[in-house]
This record gives structure tokens, sequence and C-alpha cells, in this order.
């Protein structure tokens, strides 16, 4: 009977394939019976047979079938182990543009990864390189893979079926927020400009406008579109009305006022009875007894807040004597003041007298009736001026009482 050598074929991974010696057709003569060794010498000595054969694991090279017939008849022949062609492939990258409620992630076509030039070719893509190798977990979804920054691993098969495994990178574009598009505060009657900021492919604003700077807004609730590496963010943004300040306490001792200002935004500015002297500091001296207004504004600049003040005509001494001269302290023109609190001490603390609309807020130096000794007693007037505020006004100072009989 005719012996041939013959070649057979296999694809091949990382040097080596599986290849099926039974498939070698070496011969055309029927029945036979064939065995396969790795070398001739191995064959002629019978050992290190292949016992194997429909998968044999081998790189490129030689081996040896002996064919048998029924008859008894022998004979030898050579088997070439050879490779079919490989995809050649190259790694690639795919980049997306991140998803909306999760930012981190981006859902990525994998049939747009670029890791071949052959044709025909068909993929399938897995988690990790060693899935693409044992052809586990793969990707069922690879039009639509949600994934963060990685990597995922094709294999790449030709039309003899054999593949080679491509890795392609996956890059979330994150959105690109201006960091100079910050709220702003502005006086209530203001105007301003919202700056997003140079170096995007185009910007639309909530008000149509398609430029950069978005000028002459009032207060209010804006939002801009800005397009950078093919993908967008809307970026929200707010026009805030400033608080005003609030003057929180006036304190007047004799003709010296204190203003207390709280909220908005310092420094503050303080004037009296007029808009324009503007100081710094926030005490008045030297103000004549009754109305003054005292303005004060903050750091934005906005219109001033006023509060109009009483300052007392308060008596430095009374001699309550029955000549009707200076025999009271009289405080009933500020009853119509709110919560309007007299009260007068002695040196030691001790509360002598206490204003009230039974008295009419008028003291004749008397203490349960009975007159006090000659000497110096201290007060406190205390009140809120009839405004939206109901600003506190706090007055303090000194009397001295003459009993003189």
């Amino acid at each position: 009977f005719i012996l041939t050598d013959t070649t057979i074929k296999a694809c091949q991974y990382n040097g080596k394939g599986f290849f099926d010696l039974t498939a070698a057709n070496v011969t055309t003569y029927t029945p036979v019976v064939k065995k396969f060794y790795p070398t001739l010498a191995d064959l002629n000595a019978a050992t290190n047979e292949i016992t194997t054969p429909a998968n044999y694991l081998s790189a490129a090279g030689i081996v040896y079938v002996k064919v048998t017939t029924n008859e008894g008849c022998t004979g030898n022949a050579k088997i070439t182990l050879a490779y079919l062609p490989t995809p050649v492939v190259t790694e690639a990258t795919i980049s997306e543009c991140y998803l909306e409620n999760n930012e981190t992630k981006a859902a990525f076509n994998l049939s747009l990864a670029n890791v071949s030039t052959e044709s025909p070719i068909t993929k399938k893509y897995y988690p990790t390189f060693v899935d693409a190798s044992n052809g586990t977990n793969e990707i069922l979804n690879p039009l639509a893979y949600v994934s963060a920054n990685a990597a995922v691993y094709i294999r790449v098969y030709n039309s003899n079926g054999c593949y080679a495994i491509a890795k392609a990178n996956l890059v979330v574009i994150p959105p690109k927020r201006s960091p100079i598009l910050v709220d702003k505060i502005i006086c209530i009657d203001a105007r301003t400009n919202l700056d997003a900021g140079p170096g995007y492919q185009s910007y639309l604003w909530n008000t149509g406008a398609t430029t950069q700077v978005l000028s002459g807004v009032p207060v209010g609730d804006y939002w801009v579109i800005l397009k950078d590496n093919g993908c967008s963010v809307k970026q929200f943004v707010s026009v805030k009305k400033a608080v005003d300040p609030v003057i929180s306490e006036i304190e007047i001792s004799n003709n010296t006022a204190t203003v207390k200002v709280t909220g908005g935004k310092a420094p503050y500015k303080y004037a009296v009875d007029s808009p324009t002297n503007w100081q710094d500091s926030n005490v008045f001296t030297g103000l004549s007894r009754g109305q003054h207004i005292f303005y004060v504004k903050d750091a934005y600049n906005c219109t001033p807040i006023f509060v109009e003040v009483t300052v007392p005509n308060l008596l430095n001494a009374i001699t309550p004597n029955g000549d009707n001269k200076n025999d009271f302290i009289d405080y009933s023109e500020l009853a119509y003041k709110e919560n309007l609190s007299f009260v007068i001490y002695d040196r030691y603390g001790n509360k002598i007298f206490t204003g009230s609309k039974f008295n009419n807020y008028k003291w004749d130096g008397k203490h349960f009736d009975k007159k006090i000794l000659t000497g110096t007693y201290w007060y406190h007037i205390n009140w809120n001026e009839p405004n939206k505020e109901k600003t506190p006004i706090k007055y303090s100072g000194w009397i001295l009482v003459k009993n003189i009989d």
C-alpha cells in the first residue's frame, strides 16, 4: 500500500496549536490502524505514543505515523504541523461621553474598537484577559456596555476560525464645567454679566444666547449648555439679590449713639441724617436731641437701609422741691414707642423707679413716696422704633437729684 507525507494546519495560540492528527490523509488504503509518535525514533522504538491524536497540543513541527493494514503490512509517514494565519490585531481606545446619572461611567459601543484591518472578521468581547483566553463571561451587550474607565478584551476571529486577543481601552469623557461660572450676588435693581469662560466648542444659554458671556442679566436663575470634546454639560448658575443688612440695635448714651448691624456683607458704612457723609465707625457723637435718621450700607453698596430714632431730651439734674422748676424727669412724650421701658437705679444697682402708663413715665425723685437722698442715679430707657424691623433703642446715662427742702 502507498503512504504519502502530508501537512495539517491548526490555529496557534501562544506558540502552540491543537492538531487533529487523525485528519492527516497519508493513505487511501482501508482499513488501517494508525499510531502517532513525536519523533521517528519513538516510532521505531514504539515509545511515547501520542495518546490524544485528535486533539494534540504542539508547536509547529513534524510528527510521525505508523500505519498497519489488516494483513500485517506496516509503513511510516511524516506529518508536518503548520499554523493557519492568525488575525493581526492592535490595541485600540474608545472614548464616550459620561452618563448624566453617573458621571464616572459611559455607555460604550465596543464594536467601534478598531483592533484589526483584516476582513472579514468577527468579534467577541470579554471583561478580562483571562475571560477572553478561556472564553468565559462573554459581554452580551457590546453595543451599549456601561463601564467606568477600564479595558475590555476582544477575540478577533478570521475566516479560518483562528483568533487573536486585542485590548480595547475604555475612556469616559467627564463633563467639563466652567470653574469661573459661579453664583453672583447683586443689588435688586442692578445688572451683571455671566461669563462661562473660554475654550468650549459652543455655548447655549437658556435665554437663547450662544456667546461666552451673557451680558446685563438681572436677579434670576440661569443655565448654559457647554460643549467640549463632543460632550455637553448643562451648568446652572444663579444671580441672587444681596441680603440687606439690618440695624439690630442702637445704643444711646447722652449725645452719643452706637449703631449695631447684623446681616449683609461687612465691612459696613454708616451715616446720620443724610446718606452722603459716610464713615467706617458705627459711633456718632455730638448728636442733638430729637429725631435722627441713621443710614447703613454694606460691601455690596446697595440702597442704604435706615432707621429714624428719637434722641431723648434727658435732664442731667432735677430739684424736686415743688417750685415747678425741674421737679420731674418726664418721658411721657415717648409713651407711643413700643415696649417702652424707663428704669432708674441707685449706685448699688437697686431699682428705685420703673416708668409705666400708670405714672405716665414721670419721676418726681421719690421712692415709695419718700424723697431720696441727694446724689447721682443711673437710668436705662429702652424701646422699639415703630418700623418693620422694630429696631431696639437703648438709652443710658446718669442724673443728679438735688432734694432741697
